[in-house]
């Protein structure tokens, strides 16, 4: 009997894992291929994950709630028609060999530089996150057994383990370190540690007090998956926002111009998102160095210019769909792409690769009435545009004849990059030259 083992596929590129939202098959059912076996969520989207082969769902690595990593094995299926659930034996499972040449000794291994396991001896499940910090901290799995956890079925979670490090570095309630276990097992190589590089340790949130008529509202699941992506991006790239101001008069004028005639030829109307994003992909042609991800102390610069579109979802949360090589489409085809994207993610009928690749975030803080705003970097890209609200204002302008006041259409333009590797000029040069692209429109231009 052959098995086969179901892969967590990857979500994206700054997607490290998945909560798994519901099994749509059992175990010992029968699945087809492409059949969906579970739907999954990142902060991005959810998604169903079909399955690459045809037979018997052997078993569920993982239970609903529980969140894994892109690449991890997710289900056992076995080729065979029939067969029997609690016989199967996982692929992951590694078999016991017996060597009687082999010299078993006690071998001495220090309780902290312990692995700690997904799942423990007890049956307990430790998110990656709570791994790492547990690595990063020398907390030993026998630590960890001892946490009371607030999550699900009393999982440790990151404020449970957050919480805990104070309690642990005041040797309040903390078990013996430099605990020795002996255990017998072959003779084995053990590298030695290598210190843990230094992290900062977010202190846990202060108690919130509550009055009588204050209602407490849990975030939904996807609330939580953007804070926590939100609060990952401010700690790994160092903010730095830049201001500019633009007349987009001409722009104003030309749309005002053509809006009807587009509408009744193309069968959907024509904003200032496609101008905005036109803008933004000839300044990056110009500046390929803000087009560009941070791994480690590496740069990757993207040849592809995907311009991702924040897009506010009837629940108040976010979402980003890309519109992929955007410099190669004329404003009719940025028109199309935009409206169709937006449309379908308002009503959750994104596909994962919609969601993907971006390489430049733009996000229309005018479309609430706000005239600037300071974003955060959407990762793992290094900048992201707000645009404001487009408004009525007495402005200087120049003529031959000198200057005079009057009544322009006039927009600020706001800048978060990463100062890792984008610099003040750098950042500041590439917002002036998108304000000089929108302001140098020409109002003669023809749609097609």
């Amino acid at each position: 009997m052959a098995q086969f083992e179901l892969i967590l596929p990857k979500m994206g590129e700054s997607v490290a894992e998945a909560t798994i939202i519901k099994w749509l098959k059992n175990e010992g059912e029968f699945i087809s291929i492409d059949e969906s076996v579970l739907e999954i969520a990142t902060d991005k989207v959810d998604s169903e994950v079909p399955s690459s082969f045809e037979g018997i769902l052997l078993k569920k690595m993982f239970q609903e709630g529980d969140v894994a990593q892109v690449g991890s094995v997710i289900a056992l299926i076995s080729n065979e028609k029939e067969v029997s659930v609690q016989n199967s034996v996982p692929l992951s499972s590694p078999a016991i060999v017996s060597d009687s040449n082999t010299k078993v000794e006690p071998v001495k291994i220090l309780a902290e530089h312990t692995e700690v396991a997904k799942i423990s001896d007890s049956g307990k499940f430790y998110s990656p996150l709570v791994r790492n910090i547990a690595k990063e901290e020398g907390i030993s799995i026998t630590e960890l057994e001892s946490l009371k956890g607030s999550g699900k079925d009393g999982r440790v979670t990151k404020t449970d383990i957050l919480e805990y490090l104070p309690q642990r570095k005041n040797g309040e309630d903390k078990p013996s370190q430099n605990k020795v276990v002996e255990t017998s097992v072959a003779t084995v190589h053990i590298p030695d540690a290598k210190p843990a590089s230094a992290q900062p340790v977010v202190a846990p949130a202060p108690a919130v007090s509550l009055g009588g008529n204050d209602e407490i509202i849990e975030m939904d699941r996807m609330r939580k998956l953007i804070a926590d992506h939100m609060v990952m991006s401010k700690h790994t790239s160092p903010h730095v926002t830049s201001f500019v101001e633009a007349d987009v008069t001409n722009i104003v004028l030309w749309r005002e111009k053509i809006k009807n005639e587009f509408e009744k030829k193309e069968g959907e109307k024509i904003t200032y998102t496609p101008i905005f994003v036109e803008a933004v992909t000839r300044a990056l042609k110009d500046f390929p160095m803000v087009n560009v991800s941070v791994s480690g102390t590496s740069i990757i610069v993207r040849k592809n210019v995907n311009i991702g579109i924040a897009a506010a979802l009837p629940s108040g949360n976010l979402i980003v769909p890309v519109i992929k090589n955007a410099d190669q489409m004329n404003l009719v085809g940025l028109t199309k792409s935009i409206n169709d994207l937006a449309g379908r993610a308002r009503i959750n009928k994104l596909k994962p690769e919609e969601i993907q690749g971006g390489t430049f975030t733009i996000s229309n803080v005018g479309n609430f009435g706000n005239v600037m705003g300071t974003p955060i970097i959407n990762q793992p890209q290094v900048a992201i545009l707000a645009v404001g609200a487009i408004r009525k204002k007495p402005a200087v302008i120049e003529t031959p004849q000198g200057d005079t006041i009057g009544i322009r259409h006039m927009m600020f333009l706001s800048l978060s990059y990463d100062h890792r590797v984008v610099d003040g000029m750098l950042g500041g040069s590439f917002l002036k030259r998108i304000a000089d692209n929108l302001e140098s429109f020409d109002l003669k231009r023809s749609i097609y």
